[in-house]
């Protein structure tokens, strides 16, 4: 069975809307799919605008519905390092690579969302102990921060090699070459 590459693309468009789709849903705070979405869409895109623009429109989507607010700039920031991080992934992945990446990405997102209340709002005040005041009350959102990306990062990672596995049609070109040079 042969099947365009495009194929492949508009799956993993509609696997990347469909668990950004997923913030609409009652959740903990923080435990979304976003993180994992930027951390996935970086690594199997492989053009980098689209690595770039499918998880910032998958966002804007979501957010359009959800509300905008004065802290987005550090939230788009944030997710834009964390598919950078996508992008390395695609040299040398693997598991615990994946995992470091993951964990990497949720805390870029805790250091740079929590400067961004910090200085944006008037919450806290603008010296080192306000800083510091901004950070310890943000840790509860890190735990959830981490657990969701982690977990979202196993369903999409996981779930496209599961399913590559069932339909081969969905691999790349360099995984189809390798699966065909193990027979």
């Amino acid at each position: 069975m042969t099947t365009h590459p495009r194929d492949r693309h508009w799956f993993l468009v509609g696997l990347v809307l469909a668990a950004a789709a997923l913030r609409l849903l009652p959740h903990p705070w923080n435990f979304t799919p976003v993180g994992a979405v930027a951390l996935f869409g970086g690594a199997k895109f492989r053009h980098k605008g689209m690595a770039l623009g499918i998880p910032i429109l998958a966002m804007l989507l979501s957010d359009g519905y959800l509300g905008f607010h004065r802290l987005m700039p550090f939230v788009y920031g944030s997710f834009l390092v964390t598919t950078c991080f996508g992008i390395w992934l695609r040299r040398s992945g693997g598991v615990g690579r994946v995992v470091t990446a993951s964990v990497t990405g949720t805390m870029v997102f805790f250091v740079v969302t929590n400067f961004g209340v910090w200085a944006c709002l008037d919450s806290y005040p603008r010296n080192a102990l306000g800083l510091w005041q901004c950070y310890a009350a943000g840790l509860p959102f890190l735990r959830n921060g981490l657990l969701g990306d982690l977990f979202y990062t196993a369903v999409l990672f996981g779930g496209l090699e599961w399913a590559q596995y069932r339909l081969p049609w969905l691999r790349d070109r360099e995984s189809r070459v390798q699966a065909t040079s193990w027979v």
